[in-house]
């Protein structure tokens, strides 16, 4: 017991035992703080961060009802109580009711402040419940936004990897035909080069036979279908690496959102995940007054959405110019095939009609050279009947002479003579029709010569427009790329 009237310092001047169950001691949460504090202003007077100061002052003392104390034996003469001798008499100050008054007084003033303790305490404690209550419902509903939160992400997420992952299906695929293009264009260039090769071997026929036939005309179409194909599949092939650069842009701005995606969900589902007793939990001052958002969930939504119908909208291009693409390959393969086939016709029948009319020049060289023959024959013979007229004309001749010789009335123009004459002006006649007709033969076997040489001339003409046409254009015209190489199959 305390003396009366002494300050009861040991029951005021330290906390409750139930505060202390409330929140740990400093010394217990300091690890957890990280030598950070709250936002809220504390006070800083007080050793304990969430306790009212008024909670720890001391009861006011009453100094008419202080009796002595040990705490008093310090104060100086003049403010000691007045000495109160042992003697039997009693100095009187207050009546017993006073002292009973005093009593009732105290008793009641205590009861009213233990009754408003009291009620300070109960209210204390429902506030403290309330505020746990709120503190976890609201907590409890941040958790529950933020789970909603790394759903919408996750939502997104999945859509960004499924249009991802038909972006790089489809820039694969187009991948594909662009090389499909380009080695179907560069079967082409062996074929414009036969073309040309061909054209340019025919440029060697020689005289009648360099003319501008259905090959020449053919071959010229084949150059312009070929030169017309691969112009189609240049323009689709740049138009195909353009296409290309566009689905690439599509999915790295795809691959970029998708990577701030899943590092958004990564954090919200951390932050989902964080209890009151999870580790790594501080204090962060002012961290609730940054603010360095840049969209709302409105603007963040479309900004995906937006994404992905680009990536779909150049998707969808791709896969249209794919398939302009596959049908162009089969449609100038198709061209292609057709033209050199009428080529080759052309060929064969232009090579049938040259190989008649060398075998029509062979059978007419053959008679103009049996001709010749009969007509070399035949100058001989008449040479030989020239010959052969010599003698009688000579007789004839030499007969009239001799009669010139007859003396006198004897040089009688008798039937003789008559037949003489005659006989030599026939001899003479006869010789002339001979040279007439031998000149005649010659000038027949100059012209038969003639023929022959112009017969030999277009026999090689016609044999080197058939080694021209058989030999070598149509020796490199025996094969055609198959349709999967002229597809870029292959």
């Amino acid at each position: 017991m305390e003396p009366v009237g002494s300050p009861l310092t040991a029951i005021y001047t330290h906390p409750r035992s139930t505060a202390t169950k409330l929140l740990p001691a400093i010394s217990a949460m300091a690890s957890s703080y990280k030598d950070r504090f709250p936002y809220y202003p504390l006070p800083q007077n007080s050793s304990f961060p969430w306790m009212s100061s008024s909670y720890y002052k001391p009861a006011a003392i009453n100094e008419t009802l202080a009796p002595f104390s040990k705490s008093f034996q310090g104060m100086t003469a003049s403010k000691k109580l007045p000495f109160i001798s042992n003697k039997p008499t009693f100095i009187t100050r207050y009546t017993p009711d006073d002292w009973y008054k005093s009593n009732v007084t105290n008793f009641k003033e205590s009861e009213n402040h233990q009754h408003d303790a009291e009620c300070l305490r109960v209210n204390t404690f429902h506030m403290i419940d309330d505020k746990y209550r709120q503190t976890e419902k609201t907590q409890g509903e941040n958790t529950k936004s933020l789970g909603i939160r790394a759903n919408d992400i996750g939502f997104w997420k999945s859509e960004l990897c499924l249009e991802l992952e038909e972006m790089i299906k489809e820039t694969h695929a187009l991948t594909d035909v662009k090389k499909r293009l380009e080695r179907a264009l560069a079967e082409t260039e062996p074929l414009l080069q036969i073309a040309q090769e061909c054209l340019l071997q025919r440029e060697k026929r020689m005289s009648i036979d360099l003319v501008h036939d259905d090959v020449e005309k053919e071959l010229f179409t084949e150059v312009d279908v070929i030169r017309s194909c691969q112009e189609r599949m240049q323009q689709y092939l740049d138009m195909a690496k353009a296409q290309l650069i566009s689905n690439r842009v599509a999915q790295h701005e795809l691959e970029k959102d998708l990577a701030n995606k899943q590092a958004a969900h990564h954090i919200d589902n951390k932050c989902y995940n964080l209890k009151n007793t999870s580790d790594g939990i501080s204090y962060y001052q002012g961290v609730e007054r940054v603010d360095d958002t840049i969209s709302v969930p409105e603007s963040w939504a479309k900004f995906t959405d937006d994404k992905i119908l680009c990536s779909q909208s150049e998707r969808a291009a791709s896969d249209k110019l794919r398939d302009s693409s596959e049908n162009l390959l089969v449609v100038t393969a198709n061209e292609m095939r057709c033209q050199f086939s009428r080529v080759n016709v052309a060929f064969t029948n232009r090579i049938a009609e040259t190989a008649d009319a060398k075998s029509k020049i062979q059978t007419h060289l053959a008679k103009t050279l049996q001709e010749i023959f009969q007509m070399e024959m035949n100058i001989e013979a008449i040479q030989k009947a020239m010959r052969n007229q010599g003698p009688p004309f000579k007789v004839a001749q030499t007969r009239l002479d001799e009669r010139t010789w007859r003396p006198n009335m004897e040089l009688c123009r008798d039937t003789a003579q008559f037949r003489l004459v005659n006989e030599v002006h026939e001899i003479d006649e006869t010789v002339q029709t001979l040279e007439q007709r031998l000149r005649d033969t010659e000038e027949n076997l100059q012209m038969l010569f003639h023929a022959k040489s112009i017969l030999l001339h277009e026999l090689a003409v016609k044999a080197n427009s058939l080694l021209i046409d058989q030999e070598k254009c149509m020796g490199i015209r025996k094969t055609f790329p198959s349709v999967a190489r002229l597809l870029g199959s292959v």
